[in-house]
């Protein structure tokens, strides 16, 4: 049975008036351990023939069997296992890829064969050394000569058996010596059983094979042979591996590969990942930009005080009549601690007045509280002691002054505590120092004491009301649920609601909310840099399978499945946005530093989240806007991309 056969083949070239039939009604039949030279002019079909028996093309019509097996039933990876276990190519520009090796060269076929590392890497240098290339195996195609490149590519064209051999032109761009090396060679295989199929212009070098098919005009005008005997072909294809190691190791080889092309094409790789790093360290900043201040404001809130709950007489904080209604009273603090979500209350008087020592008279305000006020508003002091229970048992005519007061009334850097001062002229002992209040929300230039609200409503005001409650919620406790309670409480004792609350939980959500907003408003802007980064990700992604169209056709040629070449691309493409992403974040941390150094108020504060997020949406950019351009690489026909110059 013959190896190859070919019934009726004809090939067209372009449609309608353009129209030209390259090839005319081929019937060809090639023995196995046949050489064959295919002689003609340019333009006669020669080459044409070549690539429908190679299977990088397929006929208009007729039937091409390869040992018994119809090519126009294959599918295109059937087509490429096929090119893969049976043919070995010997190109006229070599078409060797330049980015790796003479050994990685050679061992390409078997990559897709599946051959180990180890296997195709022995395998490879033996044949490099059967070629009289020993010592080269580590050299690039640029550091070869054109005699020791073509060798390279026969070389790679018996990695994985070379059943068939298909030779275009394997002499064409050498010098005379190399050239006599290169038939050499092919003789060789001629004897070792390989068919050999050698396209060539060159009469002299066509009389070297056993038969001689001249085409004219598309059509077999001669076939003649030397001789009928064939030598035996005893060659072998190596056995492919499946599996999951098989699996493993194409990704492995596809990473590889991959890192390979970005190396070899570095202002490319660094120009692609450019707006991906601009995107991911955009949104990585303003997220740690949004959450540093975020808790510099709720850290401010809490220093007022977190869980309280300040309850007022009045319908709210713009009622006019609020400053005349009396109705909280001690015994209703009293009552509101005693509820089990309580940690504490204490009732609070304010009056104003003149605030008098030696020749100094001040205005300022005074604040009666219980001893838990000062915990519960945050407030820390500086100096001194703060009023306790016994003080508030016993009408203490103690006070405690703020940071302001201490400079304003005590100019000669006096000691305050100790020191006697009067109030609307009742007189009280300094006995504590606030520590300036540097919280925005709670920081004035006002004057303020505190004393017990024993004091001040027994010996100052002579009121019998209070003008307030701050309650402390515990900490498990949701303040929503314990403001409710608390209501339901009042309204119980007073009959009608009378009085208004204002809990510290709602500026903490306000502003979580409205940092929040912002954060997500700018991170929004700062996702449209990354989706304009994946879109030059895509542009430059489909330059680059422009570029290496011809790189695409070897593979192809050498056995690469489309899922091959898909793989290879959308895998260069997750790494050129991982990469690109890891850079934003580093460069977002530089940022960061940065900002630390100049700006004290806040830290910028970086989240694993949105770090971790970073990374995960540009490799969610690379596999979406680097898909079409692997797609378009993997549905490249063969002749057309090894065609492409």
């Amino acid at each position: 049975m013959s190896l190859i056969e070919c019934k009726n083949i004809n090939r067209y070239f372009g449609e309608g008036e353009n129209r030209v039939h390259i090839l005319k009604n081929i019937n060809l039949t090639i023995q196995k351990g046949d050489f064959v030279a295919i002689i003609g002019q340019s333009g006669s079909g020669k080459s044409t023939l070549m690539n429908i028996l190679g299977l990088l093309d397929t006929p208009t019509s007729g039937t091409y069997s390869i040992a018994g097996t119809e090519t126009s039933k294959m599918s295109v990876d059937e087509l490429a296992a096929m090119r893969r276990k049976r043919f070995g190519f010997i190109f006229q520009r070599y078409n060797l890829l330049s980015s790796i090796s003479a050994r990685d060269n050679v061992a390409l076929p078997s990559v897709y064969a599946g051959l180990s590392h180890a296997e195709r890497n022995a395998r490879a240098d033996l044949l490099l050394d059967k070629l009289g290339l020993k010592g080269k195996e580590k050299n690039k195609p640029s550091a070869l000569s054109g005699g020791q490149q073509q060798r390279v590519s026969i070389a790679r064209a018996l990695m994985n058996g070379g059943e068939i051999i298909f030779a275009d032109e394997p002499t064409g761009a050498l010098d005379s010596g190399s050239g006599e090396t290169v038939m050499q060679i092919i003789h060789e295989l001629y004897a070792e059983g390989h068919t050999i199929i050698m396209v060539t212009h060159d009469p002299q070098i066509a009389a070297q094979a056993n038969r001689v098919i001249e085409i004219k005009d598309g059509e077999i005008i001669s076939d003649t042979s030397k001789t009928t005997e064939i030598n035996p072909s005893n060659v072998q294809a190596i056995q492919e591996k499946h599996g999951l190691s098989f699996y493993k190791d194409q990704f492995s080889e596809a990473c590889k590969m991959s890192v390979q092309a970005i190396v070899a094409h570095k202002m490319r790789s660094l120009l692609t990942m450019l707006g991906i790093i601009i995107g991911i360290a955009a949104v990585v900043s303003v997220v740690a930009l949004g959450k540093g201040s975020q808790e510099k404001i709720l850290a401010d809130i809490n220093s007022m005080g977190t869980n309280t709950i300040s309850i007022y007489p009045g319908k709210g904080f713009g009622d006019r009549r609020s400053g005349k209604i009396k109705t909280l009273t001690v015994a209703d603090s009293q009552a509101i601690s005693k509820l089990n979500y309580v940690e504490s209350t204490t009732p609070s008087v304010n009056s104003s007045g003149t605030l008098t020592y030696r020749n100094t008279d001040l205005s300022a305000s005074m604040n009666g509280a219980g001893s838990q006020y000062f915990d519960v508003r945050g407030l820390k002091l500086d100096k001194g002691r703060l009023f306790n229970d016994e003080d508030v048992q016993e009408n203490a005519q103690v006070v405690v002054i703020d940071d302001n007061t201490a400079k304003k009334l005590f100019t000669d850097g006096q000691n305050p505590l100790g020191k006697v001062v009067l109030f609307k002229k009742r007189p009280l002992t300094v006995i504590g120092v606030l520590k300036k209040d540097d919280n925005p929300f709670g920081g004035s230039d006002s004057l303020n004491l505190y004393t017990p609200y024993t004091t001040l409503m027994n010996q100052i005001s002579g009121s019998k009301f209070i003008s307030g409650i701050s309650v402390k919620v515990k900490d498990n406790i949701d303040s929503q649920i314990a403001e409710k309670g608390i209501k339901e409480l009042l309204l119980s004792r007073h009959g009608t609601e009378d009085f208004f609350m204002f809990n510290s939980d709602s500026i903490k959500q306000t502003v979580e909310s409205t940092t929040g907003t912002m954060t997500m408003l700018i991170s929004s802007i700062a996702l449209i840099s990354l989706v304009v980064g994946g879109i030059g990700v895509m542009n430059i992604m489909l330059v680059s399978v422009t570029e290496r169209t011809k790189e695409i056709g070897v593979r192809m040629a050498i056995g690469a499945r489309q899922n091959n070449i898909l793989q290879q691309f959308l895998i260069e493409a997750i790494l050129l946005c991982v990469i690109g992403g890891i850079s934003g974040v580093l460069i977002s941390f530089g940022i960061g530093v940065i900002f630390d150094y100049f700006v004290k108020d806040f830290a910028m504060s970086f989240s694993t989240g949105s770090i971790v997020g970073a990374v995960l949406c540009s490799t969610a950019i690379g596999v979406v806007f680097g898909y079409m351009p692997a797609k378009n690489a993997s549905k490249l026909n063969p002749i057309d991309a090894l065609a492409h110059d």
